[in-house]
């Protein structure tokens, strides 16, 4: 239901800065189905996070007219949001709901209904709802729309029970800016410390809500000062030394208070699964020791601990990253004596692998990428843009290579470090690469991945990757199962056998640090592991920004359990080169 009404009898509804912030963004969304360019609707998005976040009283500012001095409002969105402010609607707004389908924001969710589509649903059966939606499908009335057919019919039903399952999740990316900033804002206001706990710190791909724990001697002025987050919406519970919020962005948020005494205690539970710390709370009773979130106590007295290792210690196991405490067997193996020491981090690595330029879907040229990858203090990089069948994506025909190989050559002049020569070569139809072997042979890495026909049955797509990963030339599975986190499931094959083919061939398999992708997730890369295959961690860099999601491939490989050894852009730039080389060693006659 929207939140601006007409005004009645002359009044006129005051909406506050969140409600003008949902404004803000339903134009965006709005905008989006219309197809507007990408920059426009991220104004939208933007104007209203700057409206969340502004510390301000927004009559005052509206008044002044100084809503152009928050960073991401122009005089344009200034105008619409004085005009929401001072008559509670907006006119352009109610443009775009007029020129659309109705319930058009709610319908876009379900996977593969264009504007276009939801428009012949509404025109055939008046479908304005996912609810309405839904019986019409289970009735047989949406395969006789003219364009849908059973088959159709079938995909948006299964679509809605996804939707239906889904929970209130956000991206890591997402929900680490959004804790970053608290953070940031406790600590400008007389917070002594704060770090983020729960999920976010074990750097799980979505986060339901927000942990915090905060070291503070004042506990009541430290969840004052929490609840004065200029994003917080609603207060859900309060405590002597915690609090529950609701944010604008619709995700909760929690902070525990803790004294010096208690600091690591806390962070400590606040951080593992429920499983993982009921694992040690047994383990604790066992011993005679009382595990909580204010300390150790052995004895009827707290044993001092200076460290989240320390608790460890105490009950005689090495040290369990955050990453690792998630209840999947970490305990047992701490019991027989694993060490997780040598997981890998993000000082390892001296390659950067898997980056485009503007010679295909890039936003930087190769140099700009080279530069920053340099820059990071890397000693390799790997120029691997899209393969011709990539259409969409600008990618490269023979002729085009040699021009981005001419431009590798140049930019080679002005930098240390060395430019690899490689493609990110769709996996075609019938697992063939998509390029000639010649082609192939001739370039320094070859990464292959399934760009289209990814709704082909379970059978078919694990023949097509089968037999991908068993040609001669030397490639990296990316982004193996092509899924979009919250966005697209990944697509079926039976992973285990592609892996089996992997182990018995040249080949190794990508961790994606692309934070909308995160592919493979840890469960697969665990199976990999057990089958000794070797790993490469990739940025999927499309930007020089993007060179940064090298900590998201990190987490993921320590979410499973890999090692420094197990990961091939830790080595050297001549053994990276010996390994991924895609043409094959000449036998030894």
């Amino acid at each position: 239901m929207s939140l601006l009404v007409a005004s009645e009898a002359g009044s006129c509804p005051v909406l506050d800065k969140f409600e003008i912030a949902r404004a803000l963004r339903e134009i965006g969304q709005l905008l989006e189905l219309k197809g507007e360019n990408a920059f426009k609707v991220k104004a939208y998005d933007n104007g209203a996070e700057a409206l969340e976040n502004m510390a301000d009283d927004l009559g005052q500012t509206v008044e002044e007219r100084r809503l152009t001095n928050l960073r991401g409002i122009g005089e344009a969105l200034a105008a619409k949001i004085s005009e929401l402010y001072q008559t509670g609607r907006c006119e352009f707004l109610e443009e775009l709901r007029a020129q659309m389908p109705p319930g058009v924001l709610e319908l876009s969710q379900i996977p593969g209904l264009s504007t276009k589509k939801i428009q012949a649903l509404q025109s055939a059966l008046n479908i304005t709802s996912i609810g309405e939606l839904q019986m019409a499908c289970k009735a047989g009335l949406v395969a006789g729309v003219p364009g849908f057919g059973k088959k159709t019919e079938e995909k948006i039903l299964a679509g809605i029970q996804t939707y239906e399952r889904r929970e209130d999740r956000v991206l890591l990316l997402d929900a680490q800016a959004i804790g970053e900033k608290i953070i940031a804002y406790l600590k400008e206001n007389g917070v002594e410390k704060a770090e983020l706990a729960g999920s976010l710190r074990r750097w799980q791909e979505t986060i339901g809500d927000i942990n915090v724990v905060v070291l503070a001697d004042d506990a009541q002025a430290a969840l004052d000062t929490f609840e004065n987050f200029p994003a917080v919406t609603k207060l859900e519970e309060r405590t002597a030394d915690s609090a529950r919020v609701r944010l604008a962005s619709g995700i909760r948020a929690d902070v525990l208070v803790a004294s010096k005494a208690t600091w690591f205690a806390a962070l400590h539970q606040r951080t593992g699964s429920a499983g993982h710390y009921d694992g040690l709370k047994a383990l604790a009773k066992g011993l005679g020791i009382q595990l909580s979130e204010h300390g150790i106590g052995r004895q009827g007295k707290l044993v001092g601990i200076n460290s989240e290792n320390d608790i460890y210690e105490v009950l005689g196991l090495p040290y369990v990253p955050p990453e690792l405490r998630e209840d999947i067997g970490e305990i047992e193996k701490a019991l027989k004596g694993e060490s997780f020491d040598d997981l890998i981090s993000i000082e390892d690595v001296q390659g950067m692998v898997h980056c485009h330029s503007t010679f295909s879907d890039g936003r930087n040229s190769v140099e700009e990428m080279v530069m920053e990858a340099e820059r990071l203090g890397m000693k390799y990089i790997t120029m691997t843009d899209h393969s011709p069948s990539a259409h969409y994506a600008g990618g490269l025909d023979d002729n085009k290579m040699q021009k981005q190989w001419q431009e590798i050559a140049r930019v080679q002049q002005k930098v240390k470090l060395k430019i690899l020569r490689g493609t990110e070569s769709d996996i075609l139809e019938d697992g063939s690469l998509d390029y000639s072997d010649k082609i192939l042979n001739e370039l320094d890495i070859v990464i292959a991945s399934v760009h289209s026909r990814m709704k082909m049955d379970e059978d078919e797509m694990t023949k097509r990757l089968v037999a991908c990963m068993k040609k001669e030339q030397f490639k990296i599975w990316g982004h193996a199962l092509g899924r979009l986190v919250l966005k697209r499931e990944p697509f079926k094959c039976r992973v285990e056998e592609v892996l089996d083919a992997i182990a018995e061939s040249r080949a190794a398999v990508e961790i994606n640090g692309d934070p909308y992708r995160l592919d493979m997730e840890p469960k697969w890369l665990r199976k990999a592991r057990e089958r000794g295959i070797k790993f490469v961690i990739s940025v999927d860099a499309h930007s020089v920004q993007d060179l940064h999601n090298l900590r998201f491939g990190i987490h993921m490989a320590r979410r499973a359990g890999i090692r420094k050894e197990e990961v091939l852009n830790t080595l050297p730039l001549e053994e990276f080169m010996a390994k991924v080389k895609p043409a094959a060693p000449a036998s030894v006659s």
